[in-house]
């Protein structure tokens, strides 16, 4: 019986002293013993945190408990060791990294995408006026998507809102969007309104609850989550694997960062190319001076670097 719980869960509720509730809540989650991810801002929380059992399960009661998060709903996975090494709770202006912060504009709290339970979405996914979208970013939903959904070329959600129209031939089909557990859904659905789509909906508790509480069914692949576990099988009814080894292209599901801290690239890589280039996404990387021992996860724990953002590689070259 697994020892530890995982939690994701996020809330878009106004907390009036967010900088000094992060500083609390970080004493708090360190008292029960936590790690874990959490962004706090003004708009909410997002976060990811590991436990026992019992640790976790006070954490959520405390966070019910208050009435500015009394409607977490929280995803729980059991884990066989905690999802993370350490605990970091952060103040910031978003809790996901839009771009949108101006309520007067984009406010989920007022309006967002109708919410679809994970078995209306698969009721509802194949109908002939439906278009299933992926707000998520290049290396999620080159690990796994649903089938058929159309998928944007972006680095990061807060390229989201450049590619709107991009979208514009499908504004009179209903729109169904979806991502890791819904807290991207709630901007990119409130945003599509905005811009002028009538019809639009969101999978509650995204990709995670949809495996849970549908099987998830159609969903292709296995779905990237923000913690030392990389990434999680989310379909239990017709599994397939559609990512490839980022070097060689052979078939895999393994997802890594990239060993150069200062690349950190997310991507996927088979074992065999994980050994030769020793968790590096190029031959580059591989001779940098700073290049992490890799140990076969391809997970660090993170310290913050500048990021070559106008590195370009390309697929089954290794330059060795």
């Amino acid at each position: 019986m697994a020892k530890y719980n995982t939690l994701l869960y996020y809330c878009y509720s106004t907390i009036a002293d967010a900088e000094q509730y992060a500083t609390d809540h970080l004493k708090f989650c360190k008292n029960l013993g936590l790690t874990g991810r959490i962004i706090v801002a003004e708009e909410g929380l997002n976060g990811t945190v590991s436990g026992t059992a019992e640790s976790c399960k006070t954490y959520m009661d405390t966070l019910h408990a208050d009435p500015r998060f009394a409607g977490i709903d929280f995803k729980i996975d059991e884990v066989d060791e905690p999802s993370f090494i350490k605990m970091h709770v952060r103040y910031k202006s978003e809790i996901v990294h839009s771009g949108l912060r101006d309520p007067n504009i984009i406010n989920p709290q007022l309006q967002t995408g109708k919410h679809l339970d994970p078995k209306d979405f698969l009721a509802m996914k194949d109908d002939e006026d439906v278009v299933i979208l992926d707000v998520r970013s290049n290396y999620e939903h080159n690990l796994g998507r649903f089938k058929n959904a159309i998928t944007l070329d972006i680095d990061n959600f807060r390229d989201f809102p450049e590619k709107i129209n991009e979208l514009a031939q499908y504004k009179d089909k209903k729109i169904l969007t979806y991502c890791t557990g819904g807290i991207k859904c709630e901007k990119a659905s409130a945003l599509l309104l905005h811009e002028g789509f009538k019809d639009v909906y969101q999978l509650h508790g995204g990709i995670i609850k949809y495996g849970k509480e549908a099987g998830g069914e159609d969903f292709e692949g296995k779905c990237y989550v923000f913690d030392n576990r990389l990434s999680v099988d989310v379909n239990h009814v017709n599994p397939v694997v559609i990512s490839t080894c980022f070097n060689c292209g052979k078939t895999t599901h393994k997802m890594i960062n990239c060993a150069n801290p200062e690349c950190n690239e997310h991507f996927t890589q088979c074992d065999e190319c994980g050994d030769k280039m020793e968790g590096c996404c190029s031959a580059a990387c591989k001779a940098h001076p700073r290049k992490r021992e890799y140990d076969g996860t391809g997970y660090y724990v993170k310290v913050p670097q500048p990021v070559n953002t106008t590195k370009k590689i390309n697929r089954h070259e290794f330059h060795e």
